[in-house]
């Protein structure tokens, strides 16, 4: 007796594994998390700040504002290390940078 295989069943398993192989990264994404190794001046903040820093920048929606905060977050970093007489915090990390428009598509 020969077995035969129907395709259809084969590409649905095939469809089916494919969805949950996938949905796999999507599960275990997390949002964007403030840490020392990304934050300007993490040492510099209080923990309260931290958390709220964190908060700001996952709100933003639109990148000027983003930007502004950025720019203004840095420069209290930079001054409270000045302060501290500590080295001013150097990331050039850009965590606007998600919020840029989209350049014009050419045809």
């Amino acid at each position: 007796m020969v077995a035969t295989i129907d395709i259809r069943n084969v590409s649905a398993v095939v469809l089916i594994a494919t969805l949950l192989l996938g949905s796999a990264d999507v599960a275990s994404a997390r949002p964007w998390r403030a840490d020392e190794g990304n934050t300007r001046g993490w040492q510099l903040m209080s923990p309260q700040e931290r958390i709220d820093h964190q908060a700001r920048v996952r709100g933003f929606t639109d990148y000027r504002s983003c930007e502004v905060y950025r720019r203004q977050h840095h420069a209290l970093m930079v001054m409270r290390a000045v302060e501290r007489r500590l080295k001013p915090p150097d990331s050039q990390w850009d965590f606007c940078e998600h919020l840029k428009p989209s350049p014009p598509q050419r045809n």
